[in-house]
């Protein structure tokens, strides 16, 4: 019999697993193979060429993409700090709070993105912003991305923060210290790393947002996926592969930071 410890026991576990990786990984091999093709072809292979690479700062289309990039690091830099912040205070809440009236209806309204499908909410904040007369922009981009990542940076921040003792704060305010100090000078510190975290993920996904960009975003602004987006519709072009590829590689590196952040702090508190 296989062990209930140890998942990887059970009959047919390596290969659904390889299974699956293929189906979720094999498309983005394909577009990062081929983001390399000298060839304007997208099935024939022409020779390994860094040409979209370089057609994407120079192209004729590179002056659409950089605003683009610009507009999507600038919402994501500043949804994901705001969200970081709201995160933040509401860990302290709910972990350090105790017993308060509407605690779990406010656990269940910090997690309710996560389980609203997304489109749910693209629309219900176009709705929101047309009944209050706001004009899509930069800035109701800023406001939808904002709530849609408190959850995603929630996350990592509250179990930071669930791990950490109270004694910490209780010594420190034995020794004289105010409430305040001991959360800006003991806790904060130590739940830095899920802080980060926390603020990493929030990052991507806003980042990589293009649902509810698409419904508030407004006529004449793009960010970076909606950028592609459009000119996806006008035919799949090689230079779209290689931008595709370059986000690629962004998310990947922030999430491996997120990751790294997380084991290390973990192995600190094996230690």
């Amino acid at each position: 019999m296989a062990s209930l410890s140890n998942v990887k026991n059970f009959t047919g576990f390596k290969g659904i697993t390889i299974f699956c990786l293929i189906i979720l990984y094999a498309p983005l091999l394909v577009v990062g193979v081929y983001s390399f093709n000298a060839s304007t072809s997208l099935t024939n292979w022409g020779g390994f060429s860094f040409t979209w690479y370089i057609d994407v700062f120079t192209g004729p289309e590179s002056l659409k993409f950089k605003q683009a990039a610009i507009n999507s690091l600038l919402i994501a830099v500043s949804a994901s700090t705001v969200a970081t912040m709201i995160a933040l205070a509401a860990s302290v809440a709910m972990t350090r709070g105790g017993r308060f009236s509407g605690k779990t209806a406010g656990f269940a309204l910090i997690n309710l993105p996560l389980m609203v499908p997304e489109i749910v909410t693209a629309v219900a904040s176009l709705v929101f912003f047309s009944a209050i007369g706001m004009g899509g922009g930069l800035f109701t981009i800023f406001l939808a991305h904002t709530v849609f990542c408190i959850p995603f940076a929630y996350l990592p921040i509250s179990a930071r923060m669930q791990s950490i003792p109270d004694m910490y704060e209780q010594a420190a305010m034995d020794l004289y210290a105010s409430p305040k100090q001991a959360f800006k000078d003991i806790l904060l510190p130590i739940m830095m790393p899920g802080i980060l975290s926390g603020f990493i993920l929030a990052f991507i996904i806003s980042l990589d947002d293009f649902l509810i960009t698409s419904f508030v975003k407004g006529a004449g602004i793009e960010t970076l996926p909606t950028a592609i987006f459009g000119s996806v519709k006008q035919g799949i072009k090689p230079n779209i592969m290689a931008i595709s590829t370059l986000m690629l590689g962004v998310s990947v590196i922030f999430v491996s930071l997120s990751w790294f952040l997380g084991r290390k702090d973990q192995l600190n508190k094996a230690k």
